[in-house]
């Protein structure tokens, strides 16, 4: 029987042939390709030294980068098509992927092997990129517990079966608990205030349900459109509780898909790893692999940036419980109304709203806009062309070619929200570059959003919060795409520390605010007309408000996330009571179960790194104001972010790199001053 995944992994640059992926491929290629690397490690090793990077890291590369063009298109099925025999095959992998990536690791061979050459760097004249490399193998080796005994060795092996299987179990419970509640509206009056395109939507999907009326789910685009814009309060109460109780012991599922004890599981399995590896906890483990150097360092980072922004949080929901109360008629401001609260205060003092800009950021034109841009900035050219296979009808390909025409990458799109699919946005590798004897092996990312989805006879409309989502997510892939990095470990967002991954993606958001950008995404969908400056005016008059707020929930999650894997991790719900008492300005519920539905923590890679998204955007904020001083777009400076950052991947410590860009180390003056806040004491 053919096997799609075979010979993606066997075919030199090989791609899977998304189409024809089946269940019954996913185990039979893995078990295969694992015993295949199993016996070449092996043979690698029996052949003995002197080992040099050609004949230990290369082929262990091409070894690992077989197995990553197998399961890579596994991994994202199951995160955009999660359907019950592919769940099934996905979870039977991820104990077999754990422990060969566990043995691997302990293989104290292997770990010799890799010392040989990183003490013969010079001599074997390696250039700075493979030296950085070896210098982040040999660590994993140490955090992977190469120099524990047999017993602690194997008790880690299970550990980390454990947490894959643990983790992806609370991904699915998040999926499945969202995907088993819907709201049925019968009566017309009930949608007030909802904008039109999301009542179409409803009313769309309650007929593909075989209904009448409208259904609106937990897709993030219908619950957004209620919470925000719902004049029924009734029901924003109802969509509010059904969301923030999600996977959890409270709310309509209540107790169906409870990832209330995997959390502890998967905190206990965390602390006990770190204790097996000699850390005092967890937090100490992750940073290893981070810019910063303790959880210390962190807490006092989120500490002070708390003292100097809570203060005009605390003004701003002040303000906002009296404007409710004397404008709205509300007498106390509850959880399910403050985004309703927000938006009409917002509307009241700009004149504007999110909904007032949907029209003019028609999808069609910002994609548009958005590769003009970066042909501006990078001299690229983004062209649409077929995609070799998909997995959905809405699923669109593009390739990015330099000024000279040489091919850098593709990026496939998956924009719109539906069922079974992951809520979020999202990037991740569909192929890393690696430079071999017959050529170069081009990358291509995966680029997923949740998008409300088009019209019959419309395209889909962005809020302009949608067009800075498309515009990050896109500055993920472009750090992958244009690595000229040759190795895979180091290549695109590869070997770059956790808390500097996201300079790239926040750095392109700031695009979506200037003038000049904004004539090349937006356009009317009715009649092509730019954005008028009447409404750019207030979009920069309003792009500050509420900041505090805004700022203060991300501080609150990144707390909690270092509190959690600093602690013991016992009492979930009562460390975020702490924390929102230290920080939070907002009253939550005591329904609320937030920490069921983070899944950046608890099945994704921001364990004790959460914290990461305001520590790069000090980075970028401050990268974005070369282009403030130099023009924003200009040729020179471009240029240099893409030969200092986007090019260089993990080939280099981020912060030397930052330096190289801007010629200094970041500074929280531009950070403060994008949110209105440099004068905040």
């Amino acid at each position: 029987m053919s096997n799609p995944l075979l010979d993606a992994a066997n075919e030199p640059a090989g791609l899977a042939d998304f189409a024809a992926i089946r269940a019954e491929h996913v185990e039979a290629a893995i078990d295969q390709l694992l015993a295949e690397n199993r016996s070449g490690i092996e043979k690698l090793l029996e052949r003995g030294g002197p080992f040099t990077w050609d004949n230990l890291v290369t082929p262990l590369e091409e070894m690992e980068d077989r197995l990553n063009r197998a399961w890579s298109p596994v991994n994202h099925l199951n995160s955009v098509v999660n359907e019950e025999s592919l769940r099934k095959a996905y979870n039977a992998c991820l104990p077999k992927l754990a422990d060969y990536t566990a043995e691997l690791g302990q293989n104290r061979a292997l770990y010799d092997a890799f010392d040989e050459v990183r003490a013969n760097a010079d001599s074997l004249g390696l250039d700075a990129a493979q030296v950085k490399i070896l210098d982040d193998e040999l660590r994993d080796f140490r955090l992977a517990g190469v120099a524990l005994d047999d017993a602690p060795k194997a008790r880690y092996r299970d550990i980390q079966q454990a947490l894959s299987a643990k983790q992806a179990k609370f991904e699915e419970n998040l999926i499945d608990s969202a995907a088993a509640w819907h709201l049925k509206i019968d009566d017309e009056s009930r949608l007030s205030g909802i904008p039109q395109d999301a009542i179409d939507r409803a009313a769309s999907t309650a007929a593909d349900q075989g209904g009448s009326g409208w259904w609106f789910s937990l897709d993030f685009p219908s619950f957004h459109a209620v919470i925000t814009h719902a004049d029924d309060r009734d029901m924003r109460r109802e969509m509010y509780t059904a969301w923030v109780t999600r996977a959890s012991d409270q709310g309509p599922t209540a107790g169906r898909f409870d990832n209330s004890e995997l959390m502890q599981d998967i905190l206990g399995l965390r602390a006990e790893e770190a204790e097996l590896l000699g850390f005092r906890n967890f937090a100490e483990v992750s940073l290893e692999s981070k810019m910063a150097k303790s959880p210390d360092e962190v807490l006092d980072f989120l500490a002070a940036l708390v003292k100097r922004i809570r203060p005009v949080a605390q003004a701003e929901f002040d303000e906002l419980q009296g404007f409710a109360a004397t404008e709205l008629d509300m007498g106390k401001l509850e959880a399910w109304d403050i985004g309703f609260a927000a938006e009409k205060l917002r509307k009241a003092r700009f004149d504007i709203s999110q909904e007032e800009l949907r029209p003019y950021f028609p999808l069609p034109k910002v994609m548009d806009g958005l590769f003009r841009i970066v042909g501006e900035l990078y001299d690229l050219e983004v062209k649409e062309e077929k995609p070799p296979s998909a997995w959905h009808a809405d699923v669109r390909y593009f390739a990015v070619r330099d000024s000279g025409g040489t091919l850098r990458g593709h990026l496939f799109m998956d924009l719109f929200a539906r069922p079974q699919k992951r809520s979020g946005a999202w990037m991740d590798e569909a192929r890393n570059r690696f430079r071999r004897e017959a050529g170069v092996q081009t990358p291509i990312a995966h680029l997923c959003c949740n998008f409300a989805p088009p019209g019959r006879e419309k395209p889909s409309l962005l809020s302009h919060d949608d067009v800075q989502t498309l515009f990050h997510e896109f500055g993920h892939c472009l750090h992958h795409l244009l690595t000229q990095v040759d190795y895979p470990a180091a290549a695109g967002i590869n070997g770059v520390a956790w808390d500097a991954v996201e300079l790239p993606s926040q750095f392109h958001e700031n695009f979506t605010w200037d003038r000049a950008a904004l004539d090349l995404i937006s356009g009317h969908v009715d009649t092509g007309a730019p954005l008028p400056d009447e409404l750019h005016d207030k979009m920069l008059a309003s792009r500050t408000f509420h900041a505090g707020l805004f700022l203060v929930r991300q501080l609150e999650f990144a707390t909690f996330d270092m509190r959690l894997h600093t602690g013991d991790g016992k009492d979930v719900m009562g460390t975020l009571a702490e924390v929102r008492d230290e920080v939070a300005v907002v009253p939550a519920p005591s329904f609320n179960r937030f920490p069921h539905s983070f899944s950046h923590i608890f099945a994704g890679g921001y364990a004790a790194g959460y914290y990461s998204y305001l520590w790069a955007e000090v980075m970028s904020a401050d990268a974005f104001g070369a282009f403030e001083e130099a023009g924003l777009f200009d040729r020179a400076t471009g240029q240099r972010f893409l030969a200092s950052i986007l090019e260089r991947g993990g080939s280099a410590d981020p912060e030397s790199l930052f330096v190289e860009f801007r010629g200094r180390k970041p500074t929280q003056e531009a950070f403060l001053r994008q949110h209105g806040l440099e004068n905040a004491a």
